[in-house]
C-alpha cells in the first residue's frame, strides 16, 4: 500500500480507475487473497474495479495483449498459457473460414492493450472445463472437430504445465540445469551420457563433483540453485553434443506446453517470455524449430512487454470496460 501511494504522488493521479494484482501462486493458493484484497484496496484507494491474476495470466498480456495465442513463460520453472478473447471473431487455421485477420471484429482499442474491444457476437464460454479446471468452450461445436479434438475457437484458457520442478515445469531453468548436471555426474563417473565440458562447469561454479549433493539437497531453494547451471549449459551447447542435445530436449518440451494450449485460429501466435530465453539462439533456435514444425503456420512473435506491462494492461482495460481476457474464477477473476 504505502509503494502504491507513493506512486500515486509521484505520477501526479488522485485516483485509481482500476487495479490489477497479478501474483505467482493466485490460481491455486489464492484465496486468501481473494478473500482480503478487494476490501484493502477499497478501503485504502477507493478502487471499485479490481482483477486478481495468476502472474501467468498478466505474462500474457504482457507478451500478447488480447490477442489470441499462446505464450510460454520460462524461468526457474516452465508453464503455457493460451487464450481465445471473450466475443473473439475469427477462422480457426485450417479452414475455408474468414480468417479473423487482426484477431477481431470490433470498435476502439483498448488503452495499452495491444488487441481491440470486439464485437459480443460469439458467446465467450458454454460452461465446460477442461482438464485443469479453466474455462473452455465445446470444441466440436466451435470448430467442427470431433472428440478429442484439441481446436477452440472462442473463449477461455488452457493451461500446461506450471506442475513445479518435481512435477514438470519440463524445459524450464531448473529441468535444464539439472539435466546439465546429471550429464556432468556422468562424466565424473566415466558412465555412458556424460558431459567433460559440463563436469568442468560444475567444478568451476560449485566445486569438487562429490561436494555437489551436500551443496544442493539440504537447500530450500533447489530449484534455483539447479537453473542456474540452465546458462552453462547454454555456453557449452556450441561445443559439446551433451548439452546442446540437452538444449533440443527442452526445446521439444517447450513446444509441447505451446502446442497443448494454443487456439487453432489464424491470427494465434505465440510468444516467448521471461529470462530463461535470455540464453539467446542455443535455446531460441531449437525452439523456433520445434514450433514451426509443430504449429504451422503459427506466428512466433517477441514478447511486447513483461508481466508488469501485463498488469497494467488488464487495469487499463478493466478501466475502459474493454477487458476481454477471459473470466476464471482461479486465473482472472474480476472484483
Amino acid at each position: 500500500m504505502p509503494a502504491a501511494q507513493e506512486l500515486l504522488r509521484e505520477a501526479g493521479a488522485r485516483r485509481l480507475g482500476a487495479v490489477c494484482v497479478g501474483a505467482a501462486g493466485m490460481a491455486t493458493l489464492g484465496d486468501d487473497l481473494r478473500a482480503r484484497l478487494p476490501d484493502a484496496l477499497a478501503e485504502a484507494f477507493g478502487v471499485r474495479r479490481l482483477a486478481l491474476a495468476a502472474d501467468a495470466v498478466t505474462a500474457y498480456a504482457g507478451a500478447l495483449g488480447q490477442r489470441p495465442g499462446a505464450v510460454v513463460a520460462a524461468g526457474t520453472g516452465l508453464i503455457a498459457l493460451g487464450a481465445v478473447p471473450e466475443g473473439f471473431v475469427g477462422g480457426v487455421a485450417g479452414t475455408d473460414g474468414d480468417s479473423g485477420a487482426d484477431g477481431a471484429s470490433g470498435a476502439g482499442r483498448v488503452p495499452g492493450a495491444d488487441g481491440v474491444s470486439p464485437t459480443d457476437g460469439v458467446s465467450p464460454t458454454d460452461g465446460l472445463r477442461d482438464a485443469h479446471g479453466s474455462a473452455r468452450t465445446d470444441t466440436a461445436s466451435a470448430t467442427g472437430a470431433t472428440g478429442g479434438d484439441t481446436l477452440w475457437a472462442t473463449g477461455g484458457w488452457r493451461r500446461a504445465d506450471g506442475w513445479g520442478h518435481l512435477l514438470g515445469d519440463c524445459g524450464g531453468g531448473a529441468w535444464i540445469g539439472r539435466a546439465g548436471l546429471e550429464a556432468a555426474m556422468r562424466a565424473y563417473d566415466g558412465r555412458e551420457g556424460g558431459s567433460k565440458p559440463l563436469l568442468a562447469r560444475l567444478e568451476a561454479v560449485f566445486g569438487p563433483a562429490t561436494g555437489l549433493p551436500g551443496q544442493l539437497y539440504p537447500r530450500p531453494d533447489r530449484p534455483a540453485v539447479l537453473a542456474s547451471f540452465a546458462p552453462e549449459v547454454g555456453r557449452c551447447a556450441g561445443e559439446d553434443p551433451v548439452a546442446e542435445a540437452i538444449l533440443r530436449a527442452a526445446a521439444r518440451h517447450i513446444a509441447e506446453a505451446a502446442e497443448a494450449v494454443c487456439p487453432r485460429l489464424e491470427s494465434s501466435e505465440v510468444a516467448l517470455t521471461g529470462g530463461l530465453f535470455r540464453m539467446g539462439a542455443p535455446l531460441l533456435t531449437p525452439v523456433r524449430e520445434e514450433l514451426a514444425a509443430r504449429l504451422p503456420g503459427v506466428g512466433i512473435t517477441e514478447a511486447a512487454g513483461d508481466p508488469l506491462d501485463g498488469a497494467l494492461c488488464v487495469a487499463a482495460a478493466l478501466a475502459s470496460d474493454g477487458l476481454r481476457l477471459p473470466r476464471d474464477p482461479a486465473l482472472l477473476s474480476i472484483v
